[in-house]
Formats: C-alpha cells, structure tokens, sequence
C-alpha cells in the first residue's frame, strides 16, 4: 500500500511540474501552436493590405459573416484588385521614372509573387487567359482547433467581436501567425470576461457550458 501511494504521489508531483514549467519556460503542452508562423506559397503581406490599406478582415474572409469558418479567400476575390495591380508601388514607381527618362510607355511590372497568383488562375505573360486551369494556391492552415471543438465564427462576429480578440494584431504581421494559445482555458475566461461589465454587472451571457463547444 504504502509503494503504491508513493507511486501516485510521484505522478501528480509529475503532472504539477510540467504544468508549471509550461507555464514559465518556453515548453508547450500538446495542441498548443501559440506562435506558429508558417511560410506561406505566396508571400502575402497582411500588414500592407490590412494595416496600411486598410481593407477590412470580412472583404477577404467574408466566410466568418455567414458561416462557422471564416475561410480562405479564393483566388478571384485576390484578382479583384490584382487584375490591375501586378507589382509593388516602388517597383510601379521605377519603372514610370526609367520609362520618362528613356521617352518611352512605361511597362507592365508583374512581381514574382503575384506571377504565383496569376498562374493561379489560368494567365499568360500578358495577363490573357491560358484556356487552361491553374493550379489552386496551396495556402497553409495556420489556426486549427481540434475536431471535437465546435467554434461559430458567425456568432462571434455577429455579438461585435474584433476579429484581433482571437487573431491579435494581423494588421502589424508580415506572415500571418496564431496568436492566441487557443487553448480551452483562454476560451473560457474570454467568456467570463465578456459577460461582466466594467462596474462588476452581467451584461450578457457568454456560456461556459461544456455542451456550447463540446457536443
């Protein structure tokens, strides 16, 4: 008895010191991607389109409106600006002053990422239709929640929730990362918080039942 009682002393002793050393030092615990930052198959900037910009998160992911997932953008919401827009400013800029120094028509810029785009969606070197299908962009999932998690991304959006609450500062990122740890806990207090008002009042109910995300 007493070898036995050592044994599940030791195990909670086990449990008790990686919790704490998740806590402090820089190991995670399983599922927790906090950080993750995956180098994406077009270098899309989210600090230049929605921090200098200023296009609206739901211009994009217009799925988080309407539906549980917010979704990746289809290549054709990209080319709804990018049928005009084939470079970057400076390289825009460059080539109009090369173009007045040489007495010339400036010509057409198309930067290499947006060369990815434009294959993407069947066109030529002079931005024509191939008559061919592309090949669909092969954007890697960066926020990824269990599958016994059921999230609404609906429901958030429509109680006024900023999309930074959950995804932090995009409009400051380069590459696009998780900011948040996701994890049941940070769900769970985000809840509690949003139903107290600043004066100690509830406001409005933010379930904490188990049955709302795990059903």
């Amino acid at each position: 008895m007493m070898a036995l009682n050592g044994k599940i002393l030791a195990f909670f002793m086990l449990v008790i010191g990686t919790v704490v050393l998740a806590r402090t030092a820089s190991v995670r615990l399983p599922g927790n991607n906090q950080g993750y930052e995956p180098v994406q198959p077009i270098a899309y900037s989210h600090r230049l389109h929605a921090g200098e910009l200023g296009i609206d998160c739901q211009y994009c992911h217009y799925g988080a409106e309407r539906s549980r997932h917010a979704g990746i953008p289809s290549a054709s919401v990209c080319m709804n600006c990018h049928k005009t827009v084939t470079s970057g400013f400076d390289a825009f800029l460059e080539e109009r002053e090369a173009a007045e120094k040489e007495e010339r028509e400036p010509q057409r810029i198309v930067s290499s990422e947006l060369r990815k785009l434009f294959d993407a969606v069947g066109l030529d070197e002079k931005l024509e239709p191939t008559g061919e299908l592309g090949k669909p962009i092969e954007w890697v999932r960066v926020h990824n929640l269990p599958d016994f998690v059921y999230f609404d991304h609906r429901v958030h959006v429509a109680k006024g929730l900023a999309c930074e609450t959950c995804h932090g500062p995009v409009q400051s990122m380069e590459r696009i990362r998780q900011h948040s740890d996701l994890s049941m806990g940070w769900c769970v207090n985000c809840h509690r918080e949003s139903s107290i008002a600043p004066e100690g009042h509830l406001v409005e109910h933010a379930s904490t039942d188990c049955g709302v995300c795990h059903y």
